[in-house]
């Protein structure tokens, strides 16, 4: 995700996370001055920093302690950016575990088809009165800040969100991001890794609604939390994080969904009482 709005190549971009980039290797592939080019992406949500004479993103240097984390969650009236616009945003600011600050937006819409009114329960009447994509948008630009993206399935929301800033004349967003379904992956043994599914396997929400943004945030906040506690590995800064939720081993999925099987002998048991 990151590369397409960055004018670094993959393997330069690997390399901030890792070993440190050389400071020819970043000047060769930026057309503006270095301090320019720092500045603009530090206000698009990315902090590069220097240190020992090699470049690095500062999230190599942040213990996860210490990162600020902004959990998101989008709904839409449809999933193509030409076509479609975001309806409901909402977010939460995590700190030391804790939520810090909350963010939460209808927007303004003029069609919105049933299908969509049916999943999400947001009709184009409810969006009457709401601010316009723009202004939330901007207000969500300044809530997020440098934080680290989190969403469930995030490049969906991450990319919807960056090119609707671009739509509305702002950067496309360059923060660090984290996919809460893939960390799930790899810290977690669940049958199914949808968010509505995992909510039911772990009780993450007790008063869940699904595909309402701030709902569904709220869930992915303690799909984070669980996952954060269930790793056995040593991550210590939020780049190893990153890492861990892109490289390490997923874990073995049961061979039979679980709740299937409960209500299977739930059954056999009705049955056995019936006679």
């Amino acid at each position: 995700m990151l590369a397409n709005h960055f004018p670094l190549d993959e393997k330069s971009i690997s390399r901030l996370s890792t070993r440190g980039l050389p400071l020819e290797k970043l000047k060769e592939q930026i057309n503006d001055s270095l301090d320019y080019s720092l500045e603009l992406w530090r206000a698009q949500g990315l902090d590069i920093v220097k240190s020992k004479g090699y470049y690095y993103f500062g999230t190599k240097f942040l213990p996860l302690e210490k990162a600020e984390f902004c959990i998101v969650d989008i709904e839409t009236n449809g999933s193509k950016i030409d076509k479609h616009q975001i309806i409901e945003i909402a977010g939460v600011k995590i700190k030391y575990g804790k939520i810090t600050e909350e963010f939460e937006s209808l927007v303004h819409c003029t069609e919105i088809n049933s299908y969509i009114s049916d999943i999400t329960g947001i009709t184009v009447e409810d969006t009457k009165d709401a601010p316009s994509l723009k202004s939330v948008l901007y207000e969500f630009k300044q809530f997020l800040g440098d934080a680290i993206f989190i969403a469930h399935d995030v490049k969906f929301d991450y990319r919807f969100i960056s090119l609707s800033l671009e739509k509305i004349g702002l950067e496309p967003l360059l923060n660090r991001n984290l996919c809460s379904l893939a960390l799930a992956e790899r810290s977690l043994t669940s049958y199914r890794y949808g968010l509505s599914y995992l909510n039911d396997t772990f009780n993450l929400n007790p008063n869940p609604t699904h595909h309402r943004a701030m709902s569904d945030v709220i869930t992915t906040y303690g799909l984070f939390k669980l996952s954060l506690e269930s790793m056995n590995e040593n991550v210590n800064n939020v780049e190893d994080l990153i890492k861990f939720s892109k490289t390490a081993p997923r874990k073995k999925r049961p061979k039979f969904d679980p709740f299937l099987e409960e209500k299977r002998l739930e059954n056999l048991e009705k049955k056995e009482d019936s006679k």
